[in-house]
């Protein structure tokens, strides 16, 4: 399946629009499940605080991993992305409430390259903090 962005439809400069993605304990516990990181800072909040954390934090790679939904259901194929790396920049805290946290993602093109690929740049937040810094991926477009 090739993405359905066309590269001749996108510019360098063009933002793509922010997704919220909320995340609740039961997620974190579903990607201790997936990923085998069952380290207690993600689930257990009495052992988070006497570590000195806040409260439950979301595993780093939940959250890299909210930035490349973002980018694959842009880009309409997982395959489309070539590449991506993040920075860990900030904790995404997650309350144990009806709200949890949310993490919210966007982009811009920031350049076309040869081969029908472009660079996005991903911008990622939870409440007022950058949680991802240096969020990039290469993608190839139709």
């Amino acid at each position: 399946m090739a993405a359905t962005v066309k590269y001749d439809e996108v510019t360098a400069g063009q933002e793509i629009p922010a997704v919220e993605y909320p995340v609740h304990r039961v997620n974190l516990v579903m990607y201790a499940g997936a990923s085998g990181d069952f380290n207690p800072i993600h689930w257990n909040e009495r052992f988070a605080k006497s570590v000195g954390l806040p409260d439950v934090i979301a595993h780093g790679m939940f959250t890299m991993a909210q930035g490349g939904r973002f980018v694959t259901d842009w880009a309409g194929d997982p395959a489309a992305v070539v590449d991506y790396g993040v920075r860990f920049s900030s904790m995404v805290v997650v309350p144990d409430d009806d709200n949890g946290a949310v993490i919210t993602v966007s982009g811009v093109i920031e350049e076309k390259l040869e081969d029908k690929r472009v660079v996005v740049v991903l911008t990622a937040r939870s409440g007022d903090s950058r949680v991802l810094s240096k969020a990039r991926a290469v993608v190839q477009l139709s």
